[in-house]
């Protein structure tokens, strides 16, 4: 069948490939478009797979959020170029949508998501990845992209948690450093805190003083050191001025359950 100039034009704007392929393509497939792009999709997989090995360090962070939930996003690629293209922040954006149809927890690539990279691949001719994702649940919730899209957190709390409040604390888990390792101390990694432990005590002891004095300066020297790495002790960025942390600033019935924050690359 004839093949318009107007339908393989349409496919080379979608595709972004160039007129002869998408032409073979449109002819290949008796001018079915939907058809056109996935045998094109087949064709050039593979040679997108081949540049699996370059380094994809710019990317995307992207936020989704339904009637009580969240899911966060990392999409990767090669170049800033290709990060800052509306195609590429575009398509993040509808993964971190399909990311909320699955469970709470890690979000895997489906079927779904592998062809949107796969698009991605064929238009840019880069190594785009579907990094990684997750999905969180239970009101009350916030979240944060950064303007450059490179840093990206949601916050799932309980309580009387303004929007605002769950906004400022996003924003804080950020932007703090050092990044906070978990809400309190309850939650920090066992291994990590006995490491700490021995630590201080190693330097309260190399300090020369008695055993019960040894004893008191470990004991205050790992609790500054919870207090730099647990979200609850850290000084609120928001509020530096007052030289309070954020547990200050939580409301009486208020708590924060959990977050988790997306660096890109980290």
């Amino acid at each position: 069948m004839a093949i318009s100039a107007k339908d393989v034009m349409s496919l080379r704007q979608r595709t972004g490939l160039g007129m002869m392929q998408c032409k073979q393509a449109l002819s290949e497939t008796n001018g079915d478009f939907d058809a056109a792009i996935e045998l094109l999709r087949k064709k050039l997989k593979g040679k997108m797979d081949e540049r699996s090995d370059r380094q994809s360090s710019e990317g995307a962070i992207a936020v989704a959020r339904s009637t009580g939930a969240l899911a966060l996003i990392e999409l990767t690629c090669e170049t800033d170029f290709v990060a800052l293209n509306d195609r590429f922040v575009e398509t993040a954006a509808r993964i971190a949508e399909l990311a909320l149809q699955s469970d709470d927890g890690e979000v895997a690539a489906d079927d779904a998501i592998s062809a949107l990279v796969d698009e991605l691949r064929i238009t840019t001719q880069e190594n785009v990845t579907y990094r990684r994702g997750t999905k969180v649940s239970g009101e009350p919730l916030g979240s944060y992209v950064h303007h450059n899209r490179k840093i990206g957190v949601v916050v799932q709390g309980e309580g009387e948690l303004s929007s605002d409040l769950l906004t400022g604390i996003c924003q804080h888990i950020a932007a703090a450093v050092p990044t906070p390792m978990s809400v309190e101390e309850s939650s920090l990694p066992s291994e990590e805190l006995q490491k700490q432990k021995k630590i201080a005590l190693e330097e309260a002891n190399a300090a020369g003083k008695p055993p019960e004095i040894a004893q008191k300066i470990a004991a205050g020297k790992l609790r500054k050191w919870v207090d730099e790495h647990t979200l609850m002790g850290q000084i609120y960025l928001r509020e530096m001025e007052s030289k309070k942390a954020v547990r200050d600033f939580l409301p009486k019935d208020g708590a924060i359950r959990s977050f988790v924050r997306y660096g890109l690359g980290g």
